[in-house]
């Protein structure tokens, strides 16, 4: 396997309590999770089970709450808050719908990396019990994160996701129209 540079920051612990915007993509970049109709997103069974499984995390991880998120068809955008970090004796066990790979580096528990890797199962693990979907590839390798660092960039990532969304709208239905002709 090739090393690959990280695009994490390379002294931050990524436990610590506070903010994180998140971009998570489909395997592909591929139009899963719904469609555009108009200026909205219909969401389709996948996207349904991405948008229900970002609505559990904080039932499955008792210290991290979830804040404006929204799944477009083929990415997630999100601000998750880890409330409180966690001694790395304490944070051991199961994790929710960690994928069993034991070949794979080991990722903390009580981690943003850890909450993302628990989401991207989970998602994954449900879109393969539907009919037709059991060995369908989901997500992309990796996921873009920011350390949000005050209240003026969580307002302004919080707007972004709900304009964003809508020029996301528009640019999707542009392509689509574009594939048409």
């Amino acid at each position: 396997m090739k090393n690959r540079r990280s695009i994490r920051l390379a002294e931050y612990d990524y436990s610590w309590p506070g903010a994180y915007f998140l971009t998570i993509s489909t395997l592909g970049h591929r139009p899963m999770f719904g469609k555009i109709r108009g200026e909205e997103v219909e969401l389709s069974r996948q996207g349904k089970i991405a948008e229900q499984c970002w609505h559990d995390i904080p039932k499955h991880l008792a210290t991290v709450e979830i804040d404006a998120f929204i799944v477009m068809p083929n990415h997630v955008h999100g601000i998750l808050w880890i409330t409180e970090s966690r001694p790395r004796s304490i944070a051991v066990g199961a994790q929710h719908a960690a994928p069993v790979q034991p070949k794979r580096p080991r990722v903390d528990p009580g981690t943003l990396g850890a909450v993302v890797r628990s989401y991207k199962s989970a998602v994954s693990r449900a879109i393969h019990q539907l009919p037709a979907n059991p060995n369908l590839g989901v997500w992309h390798r990796n996921y873009y994160e920011r350390v949000i660092r005050d209240d003026r960039e969580l307002e302004s990532i919080r707007t972004y996701i709900v304009h964003n969304a809508l020029k996301d709208c528009a640019d999707l239905k542009f392509q689509e129209q574009m594939e048409t002709l």
